[in-house]
């Protein structure tokens, strides 16, 4: 399993409830991301946002990062400060 971890700044919460009310209207990912998970974590009192996407290959994640790195920033949760394209080493759940 691979996931990528999309760190934001500058993040209000008026955006956070803007682009996930876009993500509920949509029909799914954009062409070109076959992700099979999408995690929106906020955090208000630094203003900072992730977005995590997890694929079954690094090949899907790979693709997925070109087509989501091409994106209007203005589509974005607020300014893109790192992106980290990991293979997930350990899982657990309680």
């Amino acid at each position: 399993m691979f996931v990528r971890v999309v760190r934001f700044t500058g993040v209000s919460q008026e955006t956070i409830d803007k682009v996930s009310a876009q993500i509920d209207e949509s029909d799914g990912p954009p062409p070109g991301v076959n992700a099979k998970k999408l995690q929106m974590a906020y955090d208000a009192s630094q203003g900072t946002s992730l977005v995590m996407l997890t694929f079954d290959s690094e090949e899907d994640m790979k693709t997925a990062d070109e087509v989501m790195g091409a994106m209007d920033p203005g589509e974005t949760p607020g300014q893109r400060s790192s992106v980290d394209l990991c293979e997930v080493v350990k899982e657990m759940t309680a």
